[in-house]
């Protein structure tokens, strides 16, 4: 009984810790399924996913979640247009792809041609991929326009460089 007391209060401790992180809501509660997911964006009217490649250790991804996915005007603009999950890396929890095999997150990430982290990989309600941005924006409003440049089409016809300088000019006019 002694034990189960003190393991609630110490998960009873640990929950406000991270509740302040916040991090957290930027991502959905994955089902692992990538096919479900991109059905449960769809129904909410989403352009897609959006896939976080991280893992715990990575000083990157660590700032990343710290300085831009806690914030909550970051979280309202990804949510608006993605349904975000994340992918550990180096974990084992399996993950089936929108080909229907199933592979843990690892091997998934190797698959999905993962090699650094963070990498964020965007996806249409279809599967396809869309766009993969390779390493960390700090930025909130960069990573914002991340978001905007993918859900706008724009990926298609300039790079990521070229629709911010545009979108520079079009605010300074």
């Amino acid at each position: 009984m002694r034990r189960l007391a003190g393991a609630l209060l110490l998960a009873l401790a640990l929950v406000p810790a991270r509740a302040a992180e916040g991090w957290e809501k930027f991502f959905e509660l994955s089902f692992g399924d990538l096919r479900a997911e991109a059905a449960e964006a769809r129904k909410a009217g989403q352009r897609g996913l959006v896939v976080m490649y991280h893992f715990e250790e990575c000083p990157y991804c660590a700032r990343m979640k710290r300085e831009v996915l806690s914030r909550a005007d970051v979280q309202a603009a990804y949510r608006r247009q993605f349904r975000a999950i994340a992918v550990d890396t180096r974990g084992s929890q399996e993950v089936i792809g929108f080909d229907g095999r199933a592979l843990p997150e690892g091997e998934f990430a190797r698959a999905a041609g993962v090699r650094a982290t963070p990498t964020f990989q965007f996806y249409s309600p279809d599967g396809a991929l869309l766009y993969t941005q390779s390493g960390a924006l700090y930025d909130p409003a960069e990573f914002v326009l991340l978001g905007d440049y993918v859900a706008s089409g724009a990926h298609r016809s300039a790079s990521f460089a070229e629709y911010k300088l545009t979108r520079l000019k079009q605010r300074g006019s």
